[in-house]
């Protein structure tokens, strides 16, 4: 981490984005029964939309889909 994300106790600094895998995709990709991912957790429109996401953006569907239980490996 550089300095400008975490302080020397490896605290994140205020307003820093936490470093997080690239996707919250973990390959067991179903919609069959809703419009959210069996898998991570995301609706079909933020998987479409995740490579032009900002990281802000994409640290908010980080914070709800973590809130929620996933990504999940075993559903």
């Amino acid at each position: 981490m550089s300095d400008q994300h975490a302080d020397r106790s490896g605290t994140p600094a205020p307003g820093a984005v936490p470093q997080r895998p690239d996707t919250p995709c973990v390959a067991v990709c179903s919609t069959t029964f809703d419009e959210i991912c069996r898998g991570c957790g995301r609706t079909y429109v933020e998987v479409a939309q995740w490579v032009s996401m900002s990281a802000e953006e994409k640290e908010r569907v980080w914070v709800r889909i973590l809130a929620q239980g996933y990504p999940r490996r075993n559903t």
